[in-house]
């Protein structure tokens, strides 16, 4: 069965477009125009307009796009939102955002004590990769998929918790966060191991764990999130099989795969930089203790 089904509103979410662009013009007068307004305020540089515009486009794709839908039908797809989400558009706006900006924000009274702590390394790696295995036991999933308030408050919780982790990696603005060296490579190591058990147990379940993926009444309470009211009073479905050929329990196995795969790439691109960035140092360490300059002697008379 095709999605067109369930109308353009519900496949393309104009008023989600709407709310990036709107984001999108604020940033670029925060940054640009109104930039004077800010204490120690530097130019809005290229890098950090391409990585915002990036994060605004992604995020659009995963959460303004079929791909919503399709998230409410296929597990899979679920978690490659859930990935692309919170290992790659969280990091980008981070970047995307001019370190005074940070400041700004991080320094005002009612944040900063809050952030201080979510942002120390051990704090921010345990609370992300425990919230999210919270959020995929069966029993707080089903519950979160069928809730709009849940689901939404999962979705913001997961993003700040998201943000929280990244933050010590990528620290634009802080700079009494100390995660060099073997420290950064062992929490980069740390998140990847913290989210084995998850994908693990999703991945070698011998049964389907999710209920909005097998279950006719849970899945129509899913697609309400995503789907206006009044397209599903006319549509009579009993379940995902109505648009995939794929069984349940290959595509939960499909979308634990998809997690831990996005993760690993994400991750490895750390490593490979974090370890041209050593030897790029240990180059031009080694080209300046090389450099002998010759002196010429004083003449004589």
């Amino acid at each position: 069965m095709p999605l067109g089904i369930f109308g353009f509103m519900a496949l393309w979410s104009p008023f989600f477009i709407l709310a990036l662009v709107f984001i999108t013009v604020g940033y670029f007068l925060v940054t640009v125009k109104w930039r004077s307004s800010f204490k120690e305020s530097v130019p809005l540089t290229r890098k950090e307009a391409v990585y915002f515009i990036m994060a605004m486009l992604l995020l659009y794709a995963i959460k303004g796009s079929p791909v919503e839908v399709m998230s409410t039908i296929l597990f899979s797809a679920h978690m490659t939102q859930m990935a692309l989400l919170y290992l790659v558009v969280t990091p980008l706006i981070i970047l995307g955002i001019p370190n005074w900006i940070w400041k700004a924000a991080i320094n005002l009274p009612a944040v900063k004590p809050v952030f201080k702590f979510m942002t120390k390394p051990l704090i921010a790696l345990l609370t992300f990769n425990i919230t999210f295995s919270i959020y995929h036991i069966p029993l707080v999933f089903d519950n979160v998929r069928t809730d709009v308030t849940l689901h939404g408050l999962a979705t913001v919780i997961l993003f700040l918790f998201a943000l929280f982790m990244w933050w010590p990696l990528i620290n634009p603005a802080d700079e009494d966060i100390d995660l060099s060296g073997l420290k950064r490579i062992g929490y980069i190591l740390g998140s990847a191991v913290l989210l084995t058990p998850a994908c693990g147990l999703i991945i070698f379940a011998e049964n389907p764990l999710y209920a909005p993926y097998y279950d006719p009444q849970e899945f129509m309470k899913a697609l309400a999130l995503c789907v206006p009211v009044g397209t599903l009073q006319g549509l009579t479905l009993s379940g995902p099989e109505l648009f995939t050929s794929m069984s349940t329990i290959n595509d939960q196995q499909l979308g634990g795969v998809i997690m831990k795969i996005i993760q690993e790439i994400v991750f490895g691109v750390l490593l490979f930089n974090l370890f041209f960035q050593w030897y790029r140092k240990d180059m031009e360490r080694q080209e300046s203790q090389s450099f002998d300059p010759i002196v010429d002697p004083a003449p004589t008379e």
